[in-house]
């Protein structure tokens, strides 16, 4: 009878802790620390600070500070958050990485699907398919007759091995069922100076790295990797893949926020509550609209849908990976 009044004593103190924990949060002497896994002053790491800034006012003023935990392609980021003290004052904000490196690296210290809660997603950013300007080629039509033409010899450039525009270069050549050889950078920078001096052909990369070099007529743009043609004044005539022949091709990068598995539901709610505000600020949207990223306004905000659509993810680029045979230690 006593052991079973101390687990019933002891259940109900944890109750009302995690209940005055939820109840307190956020408390103004705390500071919620929001992980990054890039470097600092990369687009990740901006709409991070962005977020953190649109977040401030709904969570009562709390300070926020941006950790940039890089290294290892987001995992050492991840990893840390998954590790963290599950009390609503540490989170993600990462990539579509979550739904690569699952497939990418071969060890992980973490799970994508059981270590995390999922409080929503936040943005997406297009990406363009952009050729050397040396191309005779001027639009799609005429690069997917070139690169039969070239088959073997088309050069495609990345940003490094697991970068978005590794990803949408390996899901170009699937679509097109055509191989090409694949030339991997340390970064974007590089590999588009490449590209405007000729030593590469083709790069896919986002809006955020492509939209000046297409406005100064550097490179040529051939088409955006979203379903729907862009608003913004200098992609605005660019045809997507899929109206180009490329049928439901569809390539973004996404970001997310999310919190070590085990944090309270109500606080949670309060943090998926402040996304919300957030993601409805119109500085912030501005500031996204600035990077070329369009903020979401649809389901996918939501804990749950947003986990639905990063497994989708992993299915989607699982088997391309796995095709390439790429992978990292």
């Amino acid at each position: 009878m006593n052991k079973i009044f101390a687990v019933t004593a002891l259940a109900l103190a944890a109750s009302i802790t995690t209940g005055v924990q939820a109840q307190e949060f956020p408390a103004k002497d705390k500071v919620l620390t929001m992980v990054v896994p890039f470097a600092a002053g990369g687009p990740t790491d901006r709409v991070a600070r962005d977020l953190a800034e649109a977040m401030r006012k709904p969570l009562g003023g709390i300070s926020i500070v941006i950790d940039n935990a890089a290294g290892a392609g987001s995992t050492i980021g991840n990893a840390k958050v998954a590790r963290a003290n599950a009390d609503g004052y540490t989170v993600l904000v990462t990539h579509v990485g979550m739904a690569t490196t699952p497939v990418l690296y071969r060890k992980l210290s973490y799970n994508y699907e059981t270590d995390f809660e999922y409080l929503g997603m936040i943005n997406d950013v297009p990406m363009t398919l952009i050729g050397k300007p040396q191309l005779e080629a001027k639009n799609f039509a005429e690069l997917r007759s070139w690169i039969g033409k070239n088959a073997g010899k088309v050069n495609l450039g990345n940003a490094g091995i697991g970068s978005a525009s590794h990803l949408c270069g390996l899901l170009f050549q699937s679509e097109l069922k055509t191989e090409m050889t694949t030339v991997p950078y340390k970064g974007t920078a590089p590999a588009i100076a490449d590209l405007i001096g000729g030593q590469i052909d083709l790069l896919c990369d986002q809006t955020t790295n492509t939209t000046a070099q297409i406005e100064g007529k550097k490179v040529i743009p051939y088409a955006v990797t979203t379903l729907k043609r862009l608003n913004t004044p200098a992609l605005k005539d660019l045809p997507t893949l899929d109206e180009s022949g490329l049928k439901n091709f569809q390539v973004t990068i996404w970001h997310g926020m999310y919190a070590p598995k085990g944090t309270p539901a109500p606080v949670l709610k309060k943090l998926n509550d402040a996304l919300k505000v957030a993601l409805k600020d119109p500085e912030f949207i501005k500031k996204q609209e600035g990077l070329g990223a369009v903020v979401v306004t649809d389901k996918r905000v939501e804990p749950a849908e947003h986990k639905k659509f990063v497994q989708a993810e992993v299915a989607r680029f699982g088997p391309v990976i796995k095709a390439a045979g790429v992978y990292a230690d």
